[in-house]
């Protein structure tokens, strides 16, 4: 019998709050490694200005599986993912950190093709409750203009994959964000096979040996029980 599974690439990347890629400057990050083994010793790593460096050495404050950053700058933007004591590596979030009053709230990690995506345009100062025109723009090219903060995105595809960014009239424009979508044919997941031998048709078989020798040897007795009088008389 042979049994497969598939694990959730979700759980490959750190999870992060606000669950989004572009934070503003002074803000709280967190970052959570719990969906890694903690027994391996776990801990958040960033790629910030070329330098690998730990969660709880220059910045932040490591907890548990949780690591608390406070008071963001422009230059702790970069890649930041969860490593393990022997090497073991997530896959890397991208965080950008603007001191502008726009960003745009958008995925951290692909998302599945098929699935609705919201895109949010953000004004640190509220903005967006008067504004009467937000612009929202893919690749630097635009894509449409509209009332409200959001742009839904329905039944997304590769296609709708590309940098992101969106402007606020009177307020500004925020950094550019990559959305990237995964096909539900891409080989992302980690199969998981098991193979279980089933012990049913091994105990069967010796099972139906044994009774059969049982009955052979009965039955040559039975032969040589009826033989043994003619056996008696012979010359």
């Amino acid at each position: 019998m042979v049994l497969s599974f598939s694990l959730s690439t979700d759980s490959a990347f750190p999870h992060v709050v606000p669950n989004t890629s572009q934070h503003y400057e002074y803000s709280t990050v967190s970052f959570d490694c719990k969906g890694f083994d903690g027994s391996l010793g776990w801990k958040l790593m960033r790629k910030a200005a070329d330098v690998d460096t730990a969660c709880g050495t220059s910045w932040g404050v490591f907890s548990g599986s949780i690591c608390i950053f406070r008071n963001v700058y422009i230059e702790d933007s970069g890649q930041y993912w969860c490593e393990s004591g022997d090497g073991k590596k997530s896959s890397p979030v991208n965080i950008t950190i603007t001191p502008g009053p726009v960003i745009l709230e958008s995925p951290l990690i692909p998302v599945m093709e098929g699935n609705t995506v919201s895109l949010r345009c953000k004004n640190r100062t509220d903005f967006t409750k008067t504004s009467t025109s937000i612009t929202f723009y893919k690749n630097g090219l635009f894509i449409k203009s509209i009332s409200t903060s959001t742009l839904i995105i329905h039944n997304i595809n590769k296609s709708h994959e590309g940098l992101y960014k969106c402007n606020i009239s009177g307020a500004g424009e925020s950094p550019e964000s990559w959305l990237a979508v995964r096909g539900r044919d891409d080989t992302d997941n980690d199969m998981v096979t098991l193979l279980c031998y089933d012990q049913l048709p091994v105990l069967l078989y010796f099972l139906l040996r044994t009774v059969g020798t049982i009955l052979w040897v009965t039955l040559l007795l039975g032969v040589l029980r009826k033989r043994q009088p003619w056996n008696d008389h012979a010359i």
